[in-house]
């Protein structure tokens, strides 16, 4: 199969929006569903929220899923039925496994200013696990490095050994390259950078590649990015 990239803009992503809640969904989501847009490789959900002070999500389930939740600005409150509890802020990696089924809520922590997360969603290797959870603090630098990951280091493990998240700051004229992968996922989460052979993005933005790798990404200004390295997809290829 010959490599593809495919870039998806910030504006045509789907969208929830409450009094609360401001929800961009680079893949169908809730009320959002279109049949072409379901997932790339092993990702399912990449959804960029900003929860107004004092709004959140109120207690609810999930099954079967390794959900990595990243903090851009402000503070997030977990709580969960395993007896979790906390505060996510930026630095923070977290990691919930729900496993054979769990409960959480996730609210803005603070009554005064939003919290802007990323929160995304990949299934684990088998269904049926034990339920987990798990936080630590990482500091990303102009290289990728690892947040995620079912395989090798990283700052919180996942149960799927094809997938790996990466996250980077970069300044203007910071590069990277990005890993050879059978898919990869490329999301701006702030700032601009440009890829190589396909031009500008901006926050919001994505680049999904298929059999590809070894890009530079180059900042044009502040950014942040987030990559997921797949070596699989849903469809098990």
């Amino acid at each position: 199969m010959p490599p593809t990239v495919d870039i998806r803009r910030a504006d045509d992503r789907g969208a929830s929006t409450t009094d609360w809640l401001q929800s961009r969904h680079s893949f169908s989501f809730g009320d959002y569903y279109d049949p072409a847009n379901t997932h790339h490789g092993l990702l399912l959900v990449n959804n960029d929220d900003i929860v107004a002070a004092g709004g959140g999500f109120d207690t609810h389930p999930h099954r079967d899923m390794e959900i990595v939740t990243w903090v851009l600005e402000g503070e997030l409150a977990h709580a969960d039925s395993m007896g979790n509890s906390g505060i996510i802020y930026p630095g923070l990696a977290q990691r919930m496994s729900a496993g054979t089924g769990v409960q959480h809520s996730e609210r803005n922590a603070s009554t005064e200013h939003p919290v802007h997360f990323v929160q995304m969603w990949v299934i684990p290797d088998r269904a049926g696990l034990t339920p987990s959870y798990e936080q630590r603090e990482i500091v990303l630098t102009n290289a990728l490095t690892p947040i995620a990951s079912g395989v090798g280091d990283a700052a919180v493990t996942m149960h799927n050994r094809n997938a790996t998240l990466h996250g980077a700051r970069l300044r203007p004229g910071d590069g990277v390259e990005l890993p050879e992968a059978r898919y990869l996922h490329l999301f701006i989460a702030r700032g601009r950078v440009t890829l190589e052979d396909s031009g500008a993005l901006s926050a919001g933005d994505a680049a999904r590649l298929t059999d590809s790798g070894g890009q530079h990404v180059v900042a044009e200004a502040d950014a942040e990015i987030l990559v997921w390295e797949m070596h699989a997809s849903l469809a098990g290829d």
